[in-house]
């Protein structure tokens, strides 16, 4: 049998068949690649700062020389009409003190206590003697009762001749002592129930509350330290828990020389500035000239009202004050003084430069620095109102720059 050998055309490469295509998805890796790049650069993007604003704002002061001319110059303090360091009725150890400086009080509001327990204690022995003097009494009123039926009944037998008059006496003799006991045990529970009202008193004078109301500006006790309405045992016996001062009674005490004082009358209008903020011109009158003068410095003092107070000024305060003439009674506004925080102000190249927020973008701006104090810092130019300005901007702020502005604390 014939076997047939395998062909050698099988074997061989069929050059005339074209090759199949590999890599026919780079496009797909390109697009991953773009994606991977994009997602590293947004996350590794300089962001933009973040800043916090203020806002420029306005105030008016009196043009110098305007409406007038100020008749007299002179110089005082701030001070409050009503004031008072607060203390106890009784001596005492401060058990709790429930105030702060800088804290606001209402009228009769519990400021500090004192230790009770000695007077809870008789308190409570006084509450007792009340309660034995209406058991006393209680027990007196039906005997005294039942003296009176036997005294009636014995009188209708002496009038009988059944009994003697001695006896009739005798019962007489006991509905008087009843009554006059009654009386007393009367009088002994009116005194027991003073008694327990002297002590609740006493109990309430322990407690110390706010005598009006205002600020407390002074703590002068603490637990456990003993406290006096009067000086006591030296430096060991405190003799106030706090000094409260009314804000709304602030005004202002100036000494004028005795010949100057006729330049001043009521009713005056008065330019104060205080110490603190020299920019600062607050619109005042005068309240009183009080009818007595100094020999010894040859000053009379005078009264000076705020127009409208400020939480700015403060007892104590040194201010200085500017008598107008009568045609300054309703003085013209004067210039228009734009106030910043001194934070927004920055030194570039020797120059003022304040940053402002527009549009989420910041722009650089020279301006003029007309004063600074207490701060705040008062712009003669390069600002307007409303604008808002970056507090402590950072150094790397470029002009057109993308900022984030954070909320105000």
């Amino acid at each position: 049998m014939e076997t047939k050998s395998p062909s050698l055309d099988a074997l061989r490469i069929d050059r005339t068949q074209a090759p199949p295509r590999s890599g026919g998805r780079w496009w797909i890796w390109l697009l991953i690649l773009l994606i991977v790049a994009a997602v590293v650069w947004w996350f590794q993007r300089p962001k933009p700062p973040e800043v916090r604003t203020a806002t420029v704002q306005v105030r008016s002061t009196p043009a110098a020389g305007s409406g007038g001319k100020t008749l007299l110059n002179a110089s005082g303090y701030v001070t409050t009409r009503l004031e008072a360091t607060v203390s106890s009725k009784v001596t005492g150890k401060v058990a709790e003190i429930l105030v702060e400086e800088g804290m606001k009080v209402e009228k009769d509001q519990i400021l500090a206590r004192l230790d009770a327990s000695n007077v809870q204690a008789s308190l409570r022995l006084a509450e007792a003697q009340l309660a034995t003097s209406r058991t006393m009494l209680a027990e007196t009123e039906p005997m005294l009762k039942f003296s009176e039926i036997e005294l009636n009944r014995l009188s209708g037998l002496v009038e009988s001749k059944s009994i003697s008059q001695s006896e009739r006496d005798k019962a007489e003799a006991d509905f008087q002592t009843q009554k006059a006991k009654l009386e007393r045990q009367r009088a002994e529970v009116t005194v027991a129930e003073r008694q327990v009202d002297e002590w609740k008193q006493q109990l309430d004078d322990t407690i110390i509350r706010a005598p009006f109301a205002g600020v407390v500006t002074t703590k002068d006790s603490q637990p456990g330290e003993m406290i006096s309405p009067m000086s006591a045992g030296g430096s060991f016996t405190r003799t106030g828990i706090c000094s409260l001062v009314d804000m709304d009674s602030l005004e202002i005490e100036v000494d004028v020389g005795e010949s100057f004082i006729n330049r001043v009358k009521e009713g005056q209008p008065v330019i104060a500035t205080l110490d603190a903020y020299s920019v600062w011109k607050i619109p005042c009158k005068v309240l009183a000239i009080i009818p007595t003068a100094d020999r010894q410095k040859a000053t009379v003092k005078v009264r000076v009202s705020f127009n409208q107070l400020d939480p700015r000024i403060l007892p104590q305060m040194g201010v200085k004050v500017a008598f107008q003439g009568e045609e300054n009674a309703a003085p013209a506004a004067g210039k228009m003084l734009l106030t910043v925080p001194e934070d927004v102000i920055v030194k570039i190249d020797s120059r003022d430069v304040a940053w402002v927020v527009r549009e989420g973008k910041v722009e650089r701006r020279a301006v003029t620095v007309a004063d600074a104090n207490g701060g705040e810092a008062s712009i003669s130019a390069g600002l307007s109102q409303g604008e808002s300005v970056i507090l402590n901007p950072p150094s790397a702020l470029t002009d057109g720059m993308a900022v984030k502005v954070l909320s105000s604390p």
